[in-house]
Parts: structure tokens; sequence; C-alpha cells
């Protein structure tokens, strides 16, 4: 079996070794604090006791799960890994320290997943000794739920790299796509940033609220696409029609390449999201705990595929 690892003790990291543990491989979480580490921990149990109180796993299958990960701020425990996610800050020069720490204790052939969702893997690969090993395994949040991953090659990456790694992304129950080349936003942060421009627009344009928004979204657009494919629903409707109603749209569409007000505002005011307490919500009033489980219940599902360990 292989031996595991996860570079980086943060939310990213901890959903990380969620999954690969509930799936039964041991795994390693390489922090640099001493409160990350506490964190981490914190947030890979509450993830279990998510599962347990949805009767998906039992506090058998959590104990097995958390005897299967080592959480350190000990580099050295990445001896005998053979693939490595990295999960630490955006930061290139922060991701070059970390690749040659990885290299130094797990071998300049072990397997590195970066879980950037930004930095392009033509510059990353450019930071790693043997850049055939390199390639980006992007999640998304929460990581040990959501099935899908975007795997991008960059120019040095191996077959054999890409073949391992959707290899155990298969075992773990994960859904591809593999992006040949890199591009800004690799595939969902494309479509997320076109939606989110238009939304932000219409706005500001004082057509809808935010809650009408994402009223539309969940129950027009989210389920229409979560049933059938976007482009499958296209071919569908025909190109005569989607003529028709592109030659309505296209010129109306917001396609402005700068930040919009409403951002910057926010960035201003400090009312920059949940984190801040609002953003385009007032989250005082919303609940946490709520919010955090309507994030997981669409996926809740595809854990009755896990081999979870008892």
């Amino acid at each position: 079996m292989k031996r595991l690892a996860v570079y980086g003790s943060g939310t990213i990291g901890a959903c990380e070794a969620t999954l690969t543990t509930g799936n039964g491989f041991s795994t390693v979480v390489i922090g640099h604090s001493e409160a990350g580490l506490i964190r981490c921990k914190k947030t890979i149990e509450q993830n279990w006791d998510d599962l347990i109180a949805e009767g998906l796993a039992s506090e058998k299958n959590k104990e097995a799960a958390m005897k299967l990960v080592t959480i350190t701020n000990d580099p050295s425990a990445l001896a005998g890994c053979d693939i490595v996610f990295e999960a630490v800050a955006e930061a290139a020069e922060t991701k070059k320290a970390v690749y040659s720490t990885i290299t130094e204790y797990a071998g300049r052939d072990a397997i590195v997943a970066s879980t950037t969702s930004s930095i392009d893997a033509e510059t990353l690969a450019a930071l790693i000794e043997n850049p055939s090993r390199f390639l980006i395994a992007h999640p998304f949040q929460p990581a040990h739920m959501l099935p899908l991953v975007e795997v991008v090659r960059s120019s040095f990456t191996s077959d054999e790299a890409v073949a391992r790694i959707c290899e155990l992304l298969e075992q773990l129950h994960r859904k591809m796509v593999v992006l040949n080349r890199s591009v800004p936003g690799f595939l969902v942060n494309r479509f997320a940033q076109a939606l989110f421009r238009e939304s932000i627009y219409l706005m500001e344009e004082g057509v809808v609220s935010a809650e009408d928004i994402d009223t539309a979204v969940k129950y027009a657009v989210g389920m229409r696409y979560a049933s059938i494919g976007l482009l499958e629903y296209y071919d569908a409707v025909g190109f005569e029609l989607e003529k028709a109603i592109a030659e309505n749209v296209y010129p109306d569409l917001c396609d402005t390449k700068e930040i919009q007000k409403t951002t910057l505002d926010g960035i201003a005011s400090g009312e920059t999201g949940q984190k801040a307490g609002k953003g385009l919500f007032d989250w005082s009033v919303k609940d946490e705990d709520d919010f955090r489980l309507r994030k997981q219940a669409p996926y809740f599902e595809g854990v009755k595929e896990w081999n979870m360990p008892e």
C-alpha cells in the first residue's frame, strides 16, 4: 500500500488527510507550528464527527482513521512516502522551499501533486528538482467531500506521473479532468469567475439581490447542470437556438477586465466576507454549523464508496 503525505496542515491539508485515511491509506501531515497541528487534528476530527452524525461512519471508523494519520512538524517523517500532496500558501517561494524539503526527505522520484488553485503549472515545475514527477491535483473545498480533482500537467510532467496520480485518485473515489496544459483558473475557477463577474455586475446595476442570485443558482443553474452536463445541455437546445440567445445576450454581458467596485469597496471597509462577519451577506445572522453541513450535503452519498478502516 502506498504511503502518502500531505505537506500543509491547513484546511485543505486536513481534508486531504481525512480522505486518504478514510480510505485506509497511512498518511503523514507536515505542518510548521504547534498551533497549526492542533487545528489540523481538530479539523480532521470535526470532519469525522460530521460523517458520524449523518450515519455515514462510525466511531470505530474514526478511531481507526486517526491511527493512520501522523501530524507533525518534522519533515523527516516524509521518508518512504511516494506521493506527496503539497497544500501550503499560494506563494511560489514558499512552495519552492517545500519542494526542496520534500526532495530531501522523500527523494527526487516522489510524486509531488500541488493543490494550488491559481499558480501556473509551468511556474511551479520550474521550482522543483526532477520536474517530470510534478503536477497539479487541484481539489475543491471541502476536499474530502467534493469528488472532482483537476489534474494539470506541465510540459515536463511524465505520463507515468499522471497515470500514478490518477490511479490513486480513483482509489480515493475521485472524479478527474486532466488538462494537458495549464491555463489561469484551470476549468472550474474559470467558470466560477465568469459567474461571479456577471453576478456582481447585475447587483451593481440594481437588477437583482445577492439572495435572488443564489436562489437562481441553487434551484436552476446548479440543479440543471448537475443532472446533465453543460455542453450536453447546449447540444440538447441546439446550435440554432443557442445562436439566437447569444445574439441577444452577448452584447449585454459584463466584460470588464477590472476588479469590480463591490469587491474593492468591501476590501476598503473590511467587509470582506464570511471571516470578517460581513460581505455580500451578514454572516452574524447565519448559522455557521448549518452552512458547513450544507456545503457537504450534496456529497454525503459519495462517502458510502469509501473503503473505511475499522
